[in-house]
């Protein structure tokens, strides 16, 4: 009896291992037709620059890119901790990749993409988006901000007076470095910031209205759950001040930064910017880090994270992986094609339709316009639940 339950254990840890060791990089399958991996393989490694005007504060970046590596190249396993509940210890994780550390970049320039992360957080939560990114033709950088415990209250000043200098530091640093050896074409850029990222990229953007916060040939801005909104001081003056394309993407349910006040807000007030607003309806604060690894499913603060409690963490990526790429490919690329994946659509994404024809099979992508209304690249049943504004810059 004790050998059978040793055997089923085994099995069962088997098959869990299998269900969760896969790069969440890697979208679903139900996931919308431009979420899926690119052409290149993906390479990483880690920078540090420090920033002499601080008082020498010392920024390390993780930088993902498209890569020349062997087809059986060991892939990267990422690790990080994240703050437990008091009076707990902090919780380690581990999450799978798909890049392969030290390996040799292809020839460039490619667009470089900076990113920031939500308070508190690791960069390398952001793997979901940064690999697949890199696999199709940008160079990415995760800025890693070494924020104080998100418990520690007190020192939540100092975040807020460090975010955007940390952005806009880093690009320039990112866009001299980078391309001096030829990877990156510094007068393509793009910033994507996630919570407290969110209001680190909107101030480095032109919200701040201080020129020397302002990212060189910038392009394109994309937001997850932007904070800012009750700390900023931005004001309508500094929203107004964006006039680059932006894409905001919410939840219009989030507890922990406002919807109304926050990217709803922002979307109405960035009045010069091309600008778009994805929201998940029902959907909370936890869209930006994919879905919890392992370790961190063991206790309700460490999920919470995470996971929404309406959508299913790995839906909510391929969405935004989707949307992400056709915006910065239009936006930073200057593909054009994309821009059937963002314009023109019915706002509510329930009410789309397409009656596809009999030989389409079942897992068939929406191909758009000419009456068919159901979110181009969306299978159908899988396009629920989600809203897209659109508004032209004044």
């Amino acid at each position: 009896m004790r050998r059978e339950s040793a055997v089923l254990l085994s099995l069962s840890l088997a098959i869990a291992t299998a269900a969760t060791a896969e790069a969440p990089s890697v979208p679903r399958i139900d996931a919308p037709e431009l979420a899926r991996l690119g052409e290149h393989r993906v390479g990483v490694t880690t920078r540090e620059f420090v920033d002499t005007g601080r008082n020498g504060r010392s920024l390390k970046v993780d930088l993902w890119y498209p890569a020349l590596t062997a087809a059986d190249a060991r892939p990267e396993t990422y690790g990080g901790r994240l703050t437990a509940e008091p009076p707990s210890e902090a919780t380690e994780f581990t999450r799978p990749g798909i890049a392969v550390r030290g390996a040799k970049h292809a020839d460039g320039p490619f667009p470089l993409v900076v990113v920031s992360h939500g308070y508190d957080n690791e960069s390398v939560l952001l793997s979901w988006l940064t690999e697949n990114l890199a696999s199709k033709g940008y160079v990415v950088a995760a800025i890693r901000h070494a924020d104080p415990p998100i418990t520690d209250r007190a020192r939540f000043p100092e975040t807020v007076l460090h975010r955007p200098v940390d952005v806009a530091f880093a690009a320039t640093a990112l866009q001299r470095s980078l391309g001096e050896i030829g990877l990156v074409d510094p007068a393509r850029t793009a910033l994507i910031g996630y919570s407290m990222g969110g209001y680190g990229v909107l101030s480095a953007a032109g919200a701040a209205r201080n020129d020397a916060l302002r990212v060189a040939g910038l392009k394109a801005v994309v937001t997850l759950a932007p904070a800012g909104a009750t700390f900023a001081g931005w004001g309508a003056e500094g929203l107004a001040a964006i006039s680059v394309p932006m894409l905001l993407i919410s939840g219009d349910r989030d507890h922990t930064v406002d919807y109304t006040t926050g990217a709803r807000s922002f979307f109405d007030l960035a009045v010069n910017s091309n600008r778009y607003l994805l929201t998940f309806l029902g959907g909370g604060h936890r869209i930006g880090l994919g879905p919890a690894p392992d370790e961190m499913r063991g206790h309700l603060w460490d999920q919470d994270w995470f996971e929404d409690s309406v959508w299913n963490a790995e839906r909510v990526v391929g969405i935004n992986l989707h949307f992400i790429t056709a915006f910065l490919d239009r936006y930073l690329k200057g593909d054009e094609t994309r821009a059937s994946y963002l314009d023109g659509l019915v706002p509510r994404s329930t009410e789309g339709t397409w009656s596809a024809p009999p030989e389409a099979p079942y897992s068939a992508y929406s191909p758009g316009g000419n009456g068919v209304t159901l979110w181009k690249g969306f299978q159908r049943q899988h396009a629920e639940g989600l809203e897209l504004l659109h508004a032209a810059p004044r």
